[in-house]
């Protein structure tokens, strides 16, 4: 029994943060999803961004999304709200740069798709947002939508 709780809580602890915000620098761009920001104290947080599932490295169009994110975000100032974290220990937050929601624009550049199976923990605004800018981006062909192949879903892709 002892063991069962001691593993409840280490699957609910890591989701269950306290919401917080970091305002810093972008310091290095991990993947389509993920970045560094080194945070006012001198401290560097890992960010996986809200809402957003990009292709990963080794995956067809994986250094495309990764760069897209470079150029949207890195070297710059960020905000990043993040209410949880996840089970890699990541914070997970909505990160905005020059007023521009990044996790929105890869994927409104085709460089990421909206990850409809945590949409109940965006606001309903984003939910819209994100929905609307995947559709365009697949109506437009753009990015990996223009592949001509469909593209493989991240979430996918990690199950083989």
């Amino acid at each position: 029994m002892k063991k069962l709780w001691a593993i409840l809580l280490l699957t609910v602890i890591p989701f269950s943060a306290n919401p917080e915000t970091i305002t810093g620098f972008v310091t290095a761009i991990t993947d389509g999803d993920t970045l560094k920001i080194l945070g006012s104290k001198k401290t560097e947080h890992k960010i996986r961004i809200a809402g957003i599932d990009a292709p990963e490295k080794a995956q067809q169009f994986g250094s495309k999304s990764t760069d897209n994110l470079g150029r949207l975000a890195f070297n710059k100032d960020a905000i990043a709200d993040c209410p949880k974290k996840d089970r890699y220990g990541r914070l997970v937050c909505k990160v905005t740069v020059d007023g521009t929601d990044v996790g929105l624009q890869q994927v409104t550049d085709g460089m990421a798709w909206w990850y409809r199976k945590y949409a109940k923990e965006q606001s309903g605004a984003d939910q819209d947002s994100y929905e609307q800018a995947e559709t365009l981006a697949r109506l437009r062909k753009l990015g990996l939508w223009n592949d001509g192949a469909m593209p493989v879903e991240p979430w996918e892709w990690r199950k083989k």
